[in-house]
């Protein structure tokens, strides 16, 4: 059952990423493997099928399979979130039906867009959000990030939030995310569930003082993010802070050197994965950059870098 406003998913959410074999074909021990590492890492719920999962790379078939697997494993110990976005509503509405049907607890979905240029007016998205909530009667989290090239506008995501209640969530994700954070809890009050923040929580102490009450990060280092939140949230700022400057630096080189195959690299050398391979147009990481990377880890030494050895 999904939770009302008054006790609403809050905390640690991070992207599962999806472990594929040297051959590039699905591995789903692996993906196994990353979910139970995930659940070790203390977190508060999983993200699933997501950019930072390659759902951009997976057929129709590999999803399905890989939501009733993650569904299956995860069995309720987390909340699990899955990400359903599609340019056509129709299919956007199957596969929030699909994923409600298998027990998510959550779905997300960017706004409609494909490509460089075809995008919908703000009439469209709200068919397009409206549609998918009277598919599935679980909360709706709308990632308002710059993938879509999307302008979200503040009194656009308020109006959702008030007039289709199931859309509670604001994964917000932008330049100035603080900002946009604060504005959106203000304009919509109650109706925001969840102000969350994202891109690798590479503003999270700014987002928290805006009024976040959650995150969705990679699952590099999320057992190091949780400090944060628990210092912040028992009103220890001073420690939350201390806990970001020591983990910021790696979380900024995943960020801005890496990107999603920073999980995937630390999996493989912690263990957790055989292989840290991405699919094709995507590239393996520079030898020079997968060691800065590693270098930074071994330092901070996230539960992803041992879990398996």
């Amino acid at each position: 059952m999904a939770p009302s406003h008054a006790t609403p998913y809050s905390g640690v959410f991070p992207i599962a990423p999806t472990p594929f074999t040297e051959a590039g074909e699905l591995d789903p021990s692996g993906m196994r493997r990353v979910l139970d590492c995930m659940l070790d890492q203390g977190i508060d719920g999983i993200c699933i099928l997501a950019n930072y999962s390659e759902q951009f790379l997976l057929t129709d078939a590999e999803r399905d399979l890989l939501l009733e697997l993650c569904l299956a494993h995860v069995a309720g110990r987390v909340p699990v979130i899955v990400t359903c976005s599609h340019f056509s509503t129709q299919i956007a509405v199957a596969r929030a039906k699909r994923a409600a049907d298998a027990g998510a607890q959550m779905l997300m979905l960017m706004p409609p867009y494909h490509g460089a240029s075809l995008r919908a007016d703000e009439r469209g998205m709200f068919e397009h959000f409206a549609r998918v909530a009277g598919a599935a009667p679980i909360p709706i989290m709308v990632q308002d990030a710059p993938l879509s090239g999307v302008n979200l506008s503040v009194p656009f995501l308020a109006r959702l939030a008030r007039e289709l209640p199931q859309v509670c969530y604001f994964k917000v994700e932008v330049p100035n995310a603080a900002a946009k954070l604060r504005a959106l809890v203000e304009a919509g009050g109650a109706s925001i569930a969840g102000p969350f923040d994202g891109e690798e929580s590479i503003t999270l102490m700014a987002d928290l003082d805006a009024g976040a009450t959650g995150t969705m990060p990679s699952a590099l280092l999320p057992d190091l993010i949780k400090p944060v939140f628990s210092h912040y949230r028992a009103g220890r700022r001073a420690e939350a802070a201390e806990a970001y400057r020591r983990i910021l630096p790696l979380i900024n080189y995943e960020n801005r050197q890496c990107g999603l195959r920073a999980t995937k690299t630390v999996m493989a050398a912690g263990g957790v994965i055989k292989s840290d391979a991405v699919r094709h147009p995507l590239e393996a990481l520079h030898p020079a950059t997968r060691a800065g990377l590693l270098e930074l880890a071994l330092e901070l030494q996230p539960l992803a870098l041992s879990w398996g050895l």
